[in-house]
Parts: structure tokens; C-alpha cells; sequence
């Protein structure tokens, strides 16, 4: 039982998420309608609005699912790793990310959740830098792998795309990732790190005995 109620938070938002992003390109294609209006358009007042709405916009069903599992990877990764920061983590993402992308962007509509994707990813990575946290890493780097195109689309290489909504989205991760660098997993500490306190402190300290005990994550 414990199990199932420490799962639950983790993949229930990823999940409803994506399912929400879902539905509402399932209500553009059943009513034939568009929503990309609401999407950020640069520099306009009536662009702002696409700041809250973009992420759930998509312009087709290959935007959606390339879109789909990236994001649901990368949610139920903060969410597991940063418990107790997660929802700031991520409306800052949804936020900064839109922010950024209305004041720099094209003259054009931007839509998509790629950019939270970035941001996340962006976050998880450059986290795991500063905190030494390998496994950080490793899921940033899976995600790459999963969503291949995740470095080249920092780039104007397709017109089509917007690269700027990419690049606003992994600034605004680094910049997470520096501001709740104090928050989240703390830094690994390796065998090595600890051979090489405990040898100190014996040093120091002849006469005492000195024992290292792992905490477990769930004490």
C-alpha cells in the first residue's frame, strides 16, 4: 500500500497532463476548429495569452506525440527527484519559458509544450551539474536520446519549428536549475569521498574509531 501511494503522486500530474493536451487536440480535429490563435504571439498584448494557453496547442497529432512521451518522462522525473519543489519547477518552466519566447521570438504564433520539454530537461541536466547527481544526468540524457532532436532544435535549421520557444525553454531551466540549487537531492557522495574523510578525521584524531553509515531515502 505504501508503495502504490508514493507512486501515485508521481505519475498522476504526467499523466493528466498529457491527456489534456490530448483532448484538446482531439476537440480541434472532432470540430474542425483551431486554437493556434491562442498561442504566444511576440511582442503583441494580444500575444500574452499564449503564454498560459501555447503549451496545450499543438498543430498536429506527429506535434502531439513527439511532444507526449518527452513530457511525461521528464515530469514524472522533477516529480520524483524534487518532491517537494516540483510544481514550482514546473509552472516557472510554463511561465519563464512563454516570458521569454513572447519577448524574442518571431512575429509569429508559437504553440507546443516543447518548450516546458527543454526547460525541464534543461533543469534536470544542468541540476545534476551543480549538484554532482549522475542519475540527474542520466535521465536528461535519456530523454535526449528518446526526443532526438532535442539539441538541433536550439537551432533556426527548419523554418517550420520554433527554435526560439526551445531556446527559451533551456535558458529557463539553467536559470531554475541555479536558483533551487540549494533545493532538491543533495549531492552524491561517493566511496572514494568517503575513504578520503574518515582517513582524515583518523588522522586527526588517533584514538577514535570512526563508522560510516549510508541514510536510507526513506528514514
Amino acid at each position: 500500500m505504501k508503495k502504490k501511494s508514493t507512486i501515485l503522486p508521481i505519475v498522476f500530474f504526467p499523466i493528466l497532463f498529457v491527456l489534456l493536451i490530448s483532448a484538446i487536440k482531439g476537440l480541434e480535429h472532432f470540430y474542425d476548429f483551431s486554437f493556434v490563435k491562442y498561442g504566444v504571439l511576440p511582442r503583441h498584448i494580444s500575444g500574452l495569452k499564449g503564454i498560459l494557453f501555447s503549451p496545450l496547442i499543438h498543430s498536429d497529432l506527429s506535434h502531439l506525440t513527439n511532444n507526449a512521451l518527452p513530457i511525461l518522462v521528464l515530469l514524472m522525473s522533477v516529480r520524483y527527484f524534487y518532491k517537494s519543489i516540483s510544481t514550482e519547477v514546473f509552472v516557472w518552466s510554463w511561465l519563464f519559458s512563454g516570458f521569454l519566447l513572447w519577448t524574442f521570438a518571431r512575429q509569429n504564433y508559437h504553440i507546443g509544450a516543447s518548450g516546458i520539454i527543454y526547460a525541464l530537461s534543461s533543469f534536470l541536466f544542468f541540476s545534476g551539474l551543480i549538484r554532482k547527481h549522475t542519475k540527474l544526468m542520466a535521465v536528461s540524457m535519456f530523454v535526449v536520446f528518446l526526443y532526438g532532436s532535442l539539441v538541433w532544435g536550439l537551432f533556426p535549421l527548419q523554418e517550420r519549428v520554433s527554435w526560439e520557444g526551445h531556446l527559451t525553454g533551456a535558458i529557463s531551466g539553467l536559470l531554475l536549475a541555479f536558483w533551487f540549487r540549494k533545493e532538491g537531492p543533495p549531492k552524491q557522495i561517493y566511496q572514494y569521498e568517503i575513504d578520503e574523510m574518515v582517513e582524515e578525521l583518523a588522522q586527526q584524531n588517533p584514538n577514535v574509531t570512526y563508522h560510516y553509515k549510508e541514510k536510507n531515502q526513506n528514514e
